[in-house]
């Protein structure tokens, strides 16, 4: 038997005021996004700001949905937007912040699975990686420097091969 690690690295700053002042000024925007989501049922508002690898930032926000199932993430809405309005065009940074309207809002959350997974296919799409920023309205903020770490053993377009 052999035994392997996997080892997930990432920086915490304990809050936006220790960022650098593109990275703060991103967040910020994921922070403003989260009043955008459509989330009547969980109250849960996620947004997320991208800093595409042209200049540009483009927005998403969680979209519900009464038919649970098909509701969509802020990321995957994210991600959607930026295939459309800029096809082919990598994401340098990624910030995600979320408004618990039933409670607190103060540490950073991840991607759920599916949204981890998407970051991972768009990544490998674009061979570019991503730089992650989490963070809640206020408190601690976490930046990884690349998504793929949040899914290790990931499954991807090679196992398909």
């Amino acid at each position: 038997m052999k035994q392997k690690e996997v080892q997930f690295v990432y920086e915490v700053y304990n809050s936006i005021k220790s960022l650098t002042k593109s990275d703060a000024a991103l967040l910020e925007n994921a922070r403003k996004t989260t009043a955008t989501a459509y989330a009547p049922y969980s109250n849960f508002q996620v947004g997320a700001a991208a800093l595409l690898v042209n200049g540009e930032i483009v927005h998403g926000s969680n979209q519900e949905n009464a038919s649970y199932p098909v509701g969509l993430c802020a990321e995957r809405v994210l991600i959607s937007a930026i295939s459309a309005i800029y096809p082919n065009t990598a994401i340098h940074t990624l910030a995600i912040s979320y408004h618990n309207l039933n409670g607190d809002s103060s540490h950073p959350i991840s991607p759920c699975g599916i949204c981890r997974q998407s970051l991972l296919e768009y990544e490998a799409r674009l061979k570019h990686p991503i730089r992650v920023i989490m963070s809640g309205m206020e408190g601690k903020v976490f930046v990884i420097s690349n998504a793929s770490m949040l899914l290790p053993l990931s499954f991807t377009s090679e196992d398909l091969k």
